[in-house]
């Protein structure tokens, strides 16, 4: 697939964004029920609606043909997906003959401490772990049953194996919003980032969202006034702006779809585990790929979809928070994986 491989290839929407970052959900399965995420009583998709590992691969590797530089493996939580590792591995493989550069996971931790060492020496080197609260009641209470002592010791593993550990924080107001400081001195004692995200409208689930909606730019105005934060060029890829403060060594990053659209740098696509490309979060249109992989179609034939699908991606996406009006997105976020 790679033998004649063009790394200058690239593929670019219809507004001039070069898409160059793939992120990839290989299971809408989760091992926890976080309240702004899915409902208590969630109904899974049957496996063989999933794609394969092959399948999920194959589209990997035409992504990858057509200029994708970065791949994001997510869930629902991507470590309950058997012979994940096996995907990564694979996936590693391709990262000196073709423009691949970084495989990167976003995970909640439970698991992690039993595949960090098998992550690090499948290829991955920096993971994301979503984690809104150091309280073990609260932790208790937004997920439903999780053991934040889990996620602990799963963060201790990775930084100990060498991966480089990244904190995603959903702000929650009347959750979470006392714990903005203490998350950022936690992350700074143990030497990972942290990155506050704005919560989104991504379908129903059993509470309002416009009561937990807490927005960044009073969470930055608050917390700059103690730690005097400076705007640094860190780009890991996403849609994160990320400071430095002299009063701390990591950096803070905020991620603000719904105050601040940051929609003209976008730069890519989400892969469900259905083989559902949607091209925008925050939109519901998608080309479905399943039919396509199963059909044996070319790589040629998959390639002109793909490109099809870039060329009809929206300018910006569509989040509105507001009390009565209902999510515009009809999917969850463990659908797509954020």
């Amino acid at each position: 697939l790679y033998k004649n491989i063009n790394k200058k290839m690239q593929i670019v929407d219809q507004f001039e964004r070069k898409i160059n970052y793939l992120r990839v959900s290989v299971t809408d399965r989760c091992d926890l029920r976080c309240l702004y995420c899915m409902k208590e009583k969630m109904t899974f998709l049957p496996r063989e609606d999933i794609l394969s590992l092959e399948e999920l691969e194959r589209m990997c590797d035409n992504f990858i043909n057509l200029g994708v530089n970065k791949i994001r493996l997510t869930g629902g939580e991507p470590l309950v997906r058997k012979d994940l590792i096996k995907l990564i591995r694979n996936l590693n493989l391709k990262k000196n003959i073709s423009n691949l550069k970084e495989i990167t996971l976003t995970t909640n931790g439970s698991l992690l401490k039993r595949f960090a060492k098998e992550l690090k020496d499948a290829g991955v080197n920096r993971i994301n772990v979503s984690l809104d609260t150091i309280s073990d009641s609260k932790y208790k209470e937004i997920t439903r049953f999780g053991n934040i002592e889990n996620v602990f010791l799963g963060i201790n593993e990775a930084i100990k194996v060498g991966i480089k550990v990244k904190i995603n924080f959903v702000a929650i107001k009347n959750f979470n919003e006392d714990e903005l400081v203490s998350i950022i001195s936690w992350g700074n004692n143990i030497g990972v980032d942290i990155t506050f995200i704005e919560i989104m409208p991504m379908e129903e689930t059993d509470n309002d969202r416009h009561m937990q909606f807490l927005p960044l730019n009073e969470v930055y105005n608050n917390l700059d006034k103690k730690f005097s934060f400076y705007k640094i060029d860190k780009n890991t890829g996403g849609p994160a702006k990320y400071f430095k403060s002299n009063k701390i060594s990591i950096n803070v990053g905020f991620i603000t779809p719904i105050t601040n659209n940051f929609c003209a740098n976008c730069n890519r696509v989400r892969l469900s585990s259905t083989g559902k490309l949607y091209m925008c979060l925050g939109q519901n249109d998608y080309v479905d790929f399943r039919n396509i992989l199963r059909n044996d179609h070319s790589d040629d034939y998959i390639k002109e979809k793909i490109r099809s699908a870039i060329n009809i991606k929206a300018k910006k996406h569509d989040f509105i928070i507001e009390k009565n009006v209902k999510p515009y997105i009809t999917r969850h976020m463990n659908v797509t994986g954020g």
